[in-house]
């Protein structure tokens, strides 16, 4: 292989490297946001069903007021 030809492929390596460091970056990133969104699902519907249950008791404190 020449100088040249030695050179190029080290730029190429060096190319390859650099690619697969930001896909996996890239991915990692993904997932976080897929996370987060997940988290937030998460959080709203536990924030529902607490809303849920304080209903229930209010209305059970309601029927045992009333007998």
């Amino acid at each position: 292989m020449s100088h040249s030809q030695q050179d190029e492929q080290q730029r190429l390596e060096e190319y390859l490297k650099t690619k697969a460091k930001e896909e996996q970056e890239n991915k990692q990133q993904q997932e976080a946001e897929s996370l987060s969104k997940y988290e937030a699902c998460v959080l709203r519907e536990s924030a529902r069903v607490k809303e849920l249950i304080v209903e229930a008791r209010k209305e059970a404190e309601e029927k045992s007021e009333d007998k």
